[in-house]
């Protein structure tokens, strides 16, 4: 206990000496506070918070201390040192569902796990970044481009006829970081970042959905495909994502001599079961071929909702697509003599941090 106290004033005297202001930030977002929050956990004031956001002042060593409890995090992560990786652009579905707060604190999740691949990239060999690019005008309402995009995709990604067996795995697999958020809120829906060096989707566990986790997937490779430049949160180029992951999941040369133009629910729990998208995914799908009449589509979206489907439809439950890469990279690690402890330490986040991002294998 002597040695971890005699230690301590000179570690956050150091972390001080470098103290790095984003860091402060991002601390803060990542555990959902407000700067008042903040202010009022550590006994100082709101406007001292935003000073030392700016980095206008430098905390002094006992209000760093105290920072570091109240966020529960080490001094160090407040080190300078690391590269920052921006988060801008991220592609939210829904701006005017969640609060700055929910969406900030999503976005410091994605640049905490950023640090812990930069500390396993000097150890591990992940997967080069090889997505293809298809730019899409951002105000192209009724074009073919995002069908086109899903065909160069799945060209380029599959090469294959039929559905696709595993989204997360076809997106790891071309150096997609791909994660689920922990503790997320229920509005914050799946999102993805297209960032330098390595594009990242974020899932929602709590939406607990295998058909609609993998739609949002193909969803977010969409805009990862043809989005670099576009707004993010505008209602033309979610559509357009939509259009995508509609196209990539289930193809119009392959499916749609299969799709029903009647409501045949048996038929289409067999389409669901081999293409795994759902049943709503299919019906909107046949109406959009122009399989299946307006009037139609309407009634059977009618039935599902008087029937408690569009809350879960019927069939058997299964467990969301899982991301492994990074649980692999901290495996192969671990068996080199760099356990989770010394992970967490090297890429300067908590251990708790690690195991919310990169859970044990079952």
């Amino acid at each position: 206990m002597n040695e971890v106290d005699d230690r301590t004033p000179r570690r956050v005297a150091e972390a001080r000496l470098l103290f790095d202001c984003e860091r402060l930030t991002l601390a803060r977002r990542l555990r959902g506070l407000r700067k008042n929050q903040l202010a009022q956990a550590v006994g100082t004031t709101p406007k001292a918070i935003g000073q030392f956001e700016a980095g206008v002042q430098r905390p002094a060593e006992g209000t760093l201390s105290r920072l570091a409890i109240a966020l529960g995090v080490p001094v160090e992560f407040f080190q300078a040192g690391r590269s920052p990786v921006s988060m801008d652009g991220a592609h939210f579905r829904s701006l005017r569902s969640t609060t700055q707060i929910e969406r900030d604190q999503a976005l410091a999740y994605g640049r905490i796990a950023t640090d812990i691949v930069a500390a396993l990239e000097d150890l591990v060999d992940f997967p080069a970044v090889d997505l293809p690019e298809y730019s899409v005008a951002p105000d192209e309402i009724a074009g073919s481009g995002p069908v086109e995009a899903a065909r160069l995709a799945r060209k380029a990604l599959l090469d294959a006829s039929g559905p696709v067996p595993h989204m997360v795995r076809l997106l790891e697999g071309r150096g997609v970081l791909v994660l689920v958020l922990p503790e997320a809120t229920e509005r914050v829906d799946a999102f993805s970042v297209g960032v330098h060096p390595r594009p990242m989707v974020l899932f929602n566990p709590a939406k607990g959905d295998y058909w609609r986790n993998r739609f949002d997937a193909a969803h977010e490779l969409g805009h990862l495909v043809m989005h670099a430049d576009a707004e993010p949160g505008e209602k033309i180029v979610e559509d357009q994502a939509h259009r995508f992951a509609a196209e990539f999941l289930m193809p119009e040369q392959d499916i749609a001599g299969e799709l029903p133009a009647t409501a045949d629910w048996d038929r289409l729990a067999a389409l669901k079961d081999a293409w795994g998208v759902s049943m709503a995914a299919l019906l909107f799908r046949a109406r959009t071929l122009k399989i299946m009449s307006e009037g139609t589509y309407r009634s059977a979206m009618s039935t599902l909702g008087a029937r408690g489907w569009r809350r879960q439809e019927p069939g058997p439950a299964r467990g969301l697509e899982q991301p492994s890469m990074l649980v692999h990279a901290v495996e192969l690690v671990g068996g080199a003599g760099l356990d989770r402890d010394a992970l967490a330490e090297r890429a300067h986040v908590t251990r708790a941090d690690l195991d919310l991002l990169v859970p044990h294998r079952h």
